[in-house]
Formats: C-alpha cells, structure tokens, sequence
C-alpha cells in the first residue's frame, strides 16, 4: 500500500542513467533558483518602511534613498557571485569556496550560516504568502499557521517529483507575478499622470511624533532600515551551490540566469518602492495588510479581479520562493554529507534523482520554526538574514584568496587582467557584505537574530563532532597489515520456541554451515509446552541436541545472555552464531498478532562482542520457501 501511494505522489523512479535529463534549460532554472530573491520584493520595502515609521514622517521621506543603497549592494553582490559561478563549476557555493580557500572552520561556518538562512526562507517566505492571502481573505487569518505547513508540505512533494518537474510547475505563477508587477507600475504611472491614483489603505494612519528625528537617532534608524531592507538580497547564492543542474555550458547558463535575476529583482525592488512613497503606504506590525496589496488595491481597485488575481500572484510566488531553499538545502547537505560533516543519508539522491532526504529534513524544520513563532512574519524576518550575509562575507573573501593563488601561477598579461578585474570586483563585495554583516547584526541581535547565531553555533559543533565521529569510524574499521585470522572454532546455537518449519529450516541452515558445535537451545518459560518440545524432537529423531535454559520469570532475555556469555567466557577464541528461525508477515495485520520477541532478542545480541546473528527467514502465505523444499525433515537428520 505504501509504494503504491508513494508512486501516486512522487511518481516513478527513474533511472541513474537519466540525471542528464533532468538538466534546467535558463528558462526553468529562472523560477527554481531564483523565485526567492525576486518574491523578496513584495516584503523588502514594507521592512524598510516599518523601520523608518518609527521616526515618524520625517524619516519615511528616507525609504527611496534606503532603496537606492539596497538595490546598490544587490548589484555588487550579483556580480561577485558570477564570480563565483565561472571559477566553481561544479557548485558548492560559500562552503566549497571557503573550504578551498580559508580552512575548514571558515568553510563551516558559511555551511551552517547558509543552512540556518535555507529553513528561514522557507519559513518567512511562506509565511509571507499566507500574509498575502489573509490580506485578501482576512477570515482565513486564524488559520495562518495550518496554512503554512500545508505549503511546506505541498513544496516538499512538488521537489520530490524531481526538481525539472518543479521547475515546470513554478515557471507560471514566477513568470506570472513578474508580469503583473511590470503591469501594476504601468497602469500605476498611467493613473498617477492622469490624477486619478488613490493613496494607499493606511496614507491617513497616525504616526509616532518627531521630535526624536536628528543625529545619531537618524543614523541608527537607518541602519535599521537598511538591515530590513537587505532581505531583498537573500537566496542571490542559490545559483552559485546549484551550478551542476544547469545545462551545458553550465557556468554561462548560470551566470546569465544570476544576472537576468539580478536585473528583475532590482527594477521590481525599485518599482514597489517608488509606489509605496508616492502612496504614502504605512507597514503595519503584524504585515496585515500587507503593503504590496496596499499598493495593488491602490493601483488596480481593492475588490476588482485584477486585485484578487496579484494577490494570488503575490501568494504563490512567495509561497514558491521557498523552493529556492529546497533545492539549495539539499545540494549542500549533500556536499557536506559527501564530506563527512553530516549524515552521509543526505548524500544519497532518491528514486527521483533529487536529494530526498535533504528535502525532508528542510521541510521538518521548516514546520517546526512556523508552528513555534506562530506564522509571525515579523519575528522571522528578525532571524533572517543574518546567516545570508555571513556566507556572503566568507564567500567573497575566500574568492578574492582564490584570484590570487590564480595570480601566482604566472597567466599571461590578458589573462592576468582578467582575474585582477575579477578579484577587485569580489574584493568590493566582501568588504561591502562585511559592513553590511555587522549592521545586520547589530541592529537586530536584540530583535530576536540571536536565536539565529545560536543554531549557527549549534549546526558548527555538530558538524565538526559528525566529522570527528567519521573519522573514528574510518580508523577503527580500516584493514591493517595483520593477516586474516580466521575463528578458532564456531559454536552455533539455533534458538527454538517449538519444532515447526520455521525452526526445522533454521537448524538445516545452521547444519550446512558446519560449525564445529551445534546445539538448539530453548528457553523453558511453561514446563508443558518444554514437555511437549521434548516429546516432539524425540518423535522426529533430530540428531542435533536440545538444551533446556530455565526462566522461572518467564524473561527470555536474561538467561538467553547469560548463558550465551557463559558460552564466551569459556571459549574466547570462538564465534557464537546464533541462528533465529523468525516469521515475515506479507500483511501489515499480520504483525499485530505476533510477539516479535525475535527483535528484541536479535536487538539485545547485537551489541554483545563476539556473537554473530543470523536470521533464518520464513515468509508467512508463500507456499514455496525455497531451498528447503518438502525435505526439511531429512535435511536436520
């Protein structure tokens, strides 16, 4: 039942052979690697406004020149990470870049920044979207928090189908939201021009007094602002870790896709901006109503279906934007998995050719951090961010290191230009990102982004005890110089509860092994049935001997081991096996009227040394079992 449902949802596996077919042409790899930073857009500006609100009027005048300086930094750090792109083709990002460059405790700190920064784009973008929707539908506002993890639910199924079907699917409504904001800034100017636009919703809301405007308040406030605001540069290195899914050539393909993102993002940031001042629109705390759909309601008419239709736009593409996460998320967990720094579980691709693991723990997390702040966008936009400049930093400064190992390996003249263009330019970036770091840091590190560093500190240590672990592992299990040592003799021990074909095929089995002591054993909880045990084997004449073990508290374990230790403290050269006759149930009912004792027994010896475990099989409903055949009688004698 459970593949056939798996099949219905996540289709059919596909072939190793085929990852060539699952390559993005620019057109879909616009929308699954980038519909994050382009969605920052519709929540950029109200971030900005609501930090500048409390400085009243006065300080609202400053959001364009807030906006200016974002969209500045978006342009630096765009054309740092095509950087990037060229010179790390096989992706990676700001762990790769950093692990080469500036040691391995550089690298993961840019790893679990960046990991941190993935399941908060998941949780505020979707929780963003679900603001979008309760904005146009307030009744659903209550269900905020069912709504989200729906979302993630349903981003997590779509990236399991594999990420070119993804791909297929997000290309509308991305595409969608891009057009209709190019649409809303048009008839936006057309109705401005004519006199007839409206000012927003929230134009005649009150505002704190002024009095406090000037000085060093002004710059702090700003600051702020300009922290907000930076939310509108998160998921840019997406592209840089997902370089290996583009289509051949895959660092061009790549960079052309970073910058054509680049240019969206910044003409939408700029467009929603200059609306919001002309519209005088307020942010309010809780984001309800947003000031996106402030600006559309204005633009379009609150309640026409163009309205409703943008605020659909509007909740799916930041809805989807969270697809940015899942599809870097689980490309650097793989990386880092491949690398011994987590669970090699996530280096394994799934039936889909997609990380699928990476996929469920991204959205586990996800649901988790929206159920515990409620589906507030205005405590996780405080924890966002700070991870995305910290990778930013590192990244840039671990490619300016790159350029210049380039440098010293003596390229011609032509050549040589080029990588001091390219180390200039990344250069730039990582002192402009740093400056940024630490505004972000300060301006919200008593909003909250502390619980952002400590699941960076956290995710650090456990990579580097994850590593360690790997590490002693390897070592413990590596072959020495030593020749094979074979056993000095092998005792099997075949577990019986009663004689029946189960136990007939295990002692068969344990026969053709030829150890060099072979003995059933049984545990006597009930002296009527360790009678009738007796009585049978003596009826079918088993040549192999029954010992009795006494459990007068009925617990099979206990004396189990102890006599099993018995065992190894009288032969410590030797092998114990132990050979456990156990029913497979082809119905899930079936395991319900079984005792399962043979796990918890199995369970229990495998941790002690020197004994070896072996299951003997018997599949419950199949008339052939196979090798023992009608002869399992004869076989034993």
């Amino acid at each position: 039942m459970f593949e056939v449902v798996k099949r219905l949802l996540v289709g059919r596996p596909l072939r190793s052979a085929r990852l060539g077919e699952t390559l993005l042409p620019k057109r879909l790899a616009l929308p699954v690697f980038c519909s994050d930073p382009i969605s920052s857009v519709a929540y950029a500006t109200e971030q900005i406004v609501l930090a500048l609100a409390a400085g009243g009027v006065a300080a609202l005048r400053l959001t364009p020149w807030v906006g200016v300086a974002v969209a500045a930094l978006l342009i630096v750090v765009v054309t740092s990470y095509r950087q990037t792109c060229y010179a790390y083709p096989n992706g990676g990002g700001a762990f790769v870049v950093s692990r080469d460059n500036l040691g391995e405790s550089a690298a993961l700190v840019a790893a679990s920044a960046l990991l941190v920064d993935y399941v908060m784009t998941v949780a505020v973008s979707i929780v963003s979207g679900v603001v979008a929707i309760t904005s146009a539908l307030r009744s659903l506002a209550p269900h905020a928090v069912a709504l989200s993890v729906a979302f993630v639910l349903v981003l997590a199924l779509a990236n399991l189908r594999g990420t070119k079907e993804s791909g297929r699917v997000f290309a509308v409504p991305t595409y969608g939201f891009i057009g209709l904001t190019l649409l809303m800034f048009l008839i936006g100017a057309i109705r401005g021009l004519g006199g007839t636009l409206p000012p927003a919703e929230t134009a005649a809301q009150p505002l704190p007094p002024t009095t406090a405007f000037g000085g060093i308040f002004t710059l702090l406030l700003l600051l702020r602002a300009f922290a907000s605001g930076c939310t509108a540069l998160t998921g840019v290195e997406a592209i840089s870790n997902g370089v290996p899914a583009f289509r051949k050539p895959k660092s061009r393909n790549a960079a052309l896709t970073l910058s054509a993102m680049g240019a969206i993002a910044i003409v939408m940031f700029g467009g929603i901006t200059a609306l919001a001042v002309t519209l005088h629109a307020h942010a309010n705390p809780d984001g309800n109503p947003s000031v996106i759909s402030q600006i559309a309601g204005s633009v379009f008419g609150a309640g026409s279906p163009l309205f409703y239709l943008y605020q659909a736009a509007t909740a799916a593409i930041l809805v989807l934007a969270a697809n940015t996460a899942f599809n870097g998320f689980p490309v650097l967990a793989s990386i880092l998995g491949r690398n011994r720094y987590l669970p090699r579980q996530l280096h394994n691709r799934g039936d889909r050719l997609v990380f699928s693991n990476g996929i469920l723990l991204l959205a586990a997390a996800a649901a988790a951090l929206i159920i515990g702040f409620d589906a507030n966008i205005d405590k996780l936009i405080q924890l966002y961010i700070l991870g995305v400049f910290t990778s930013f930093t590192l990244s840039q400064f671990g490619m300016v290191k790159h350029w210049h190992r380039e440098l010293a390996t003596g390229p011609d003249p032509r050549q040589r230009r080029r990588i001091r263009r390219a180390q200039a330019t990344n250069l730039v970036g990582a002192l402009v990102t740093a400056v940024v770091l630490v505004v972000v840091f300060a301006t919200k590190i008593e909003h909250g982004a502390w619980l952002a560093v400590a699941a960076m500190i956290v995710l650090f240590f456990l990579m580097r005890a994850i590593n360690r672990y790997y590490a002693r592992v390897s070592a413990e299990v590596a072959p020495d110089q030593t020749p094979l040592t074979l056993p000095a003799s092998v005792h099997a021990v075949v577990l019986i509860s009663r004689l029946h074909k189960p136990a007939l095929r295990a002692l068969a089995f344990a026969k053709a092994t030829r150890p060099d002591v072979l003995e059933a054993l049984t545990l006597a909880t009930d002296d009527e049935e360790t009678r009738e045990l007796r009585r049978t084997w003596e009826q079918h004449e088993i040549t192999v001997p029954l010992k009795v073990l006494e459990a007068p508290y009925r617990d099979l374990l206990r004396p189990l081991l102890d006599y099993i230790r018995r065992l190894r403290r009288d032969q410590p050269r030797a092998v114990i096996a132990v050979y456990i006759p156990e029913y497979v149930t082809t119905r899930w009912w079936q395991t319900l009227l079984h005792n399962q004792s043979a796990l918890r027994i199995k369970a229990r010896l495998l941790f002690t040394p020197g004994v070896i475990v072996i299951n003997v099989p018997y599949q419950l409903g199949v008339a052939s079992q196979g090798w023992l055949g009608n002869d399992q009688l004869r076989t034993t004698r």
